[in-house]
This record gives structure tokens, C-alpha cells and sequence, in this order.
């Protein structure tokens, strides 16, 4: 029981992040960033995400268990259209 229970704390605490940029379209004022960001960090496994409207680039923060497709459609789902530039 004791192994499992270190299995599990050492998964969950250096389980590795990643970092995306997506290139966003569509975002004409301050308020498109606000609910784009707010649909990334509603997906279950998103750390951190942060939107600027000048270079039109989210930069999202999350766990390995997160899809891609997920913060896609996080960001369909607000009206936008995203296209991943990197993911590290």
C-alpha cells in the first residue's frame, strides 16, 4: 500500500507540464482574450493560460494528460479559431 500511495504522489507532483502557443484568430478587444482564457483554464488539467491580443498568441500551460484537441475546442467553443505554433 505504501508503494502505491509514493507511486501516486510522485505522478501527480513531477508529472511533467508542457507549454503550448496558439495562434488565434478572430480577437478584436480585451474581452476576446478574457473568455478565451477563461474557457483554457476550464479544461481539467490547464495550469496556467494567458492570451494577448497584440501578437494574437495564447500561451497555455498544462498537464500531459491534456489533449491538444481539448484546448482547440476550448477555444471553438468561445467563437474563436485556434492553430498550434509549438508545444514544448
Amino acid at each position: 500500500m505504501k508503494i502505491l500511495l509514493v507511486f501516486i504522489i510522485h505522478f501527480t507532483l513531477f508529472a511533467e507540464d508542457k507549454t503550448a502557443l496558439i495562434k488565434v484568430t478572430g480577437m478584436t478587444c480585451p474581452m476576446c482574450t478574457t473568455a478565451i482564457k477563461k474557457s483554457l483554464k476550464k479544461v481539467d488539467g490547464v495550469i496556467k493560460a494567458k492570451v494577448k491580443l497584440n501578437t494574437a498568441v495564447a500561451t497555455v500551460t498544462f498537464r500531459e494528460k491534456v489533449t491538444q484537441g481539448q484546448l482547440l475546442k476550448a477555444i471553438a467553443d468561445v467563437g474563436y479559431k485556434g492553430e498550434f505554433i509549438s508545444v514544448k
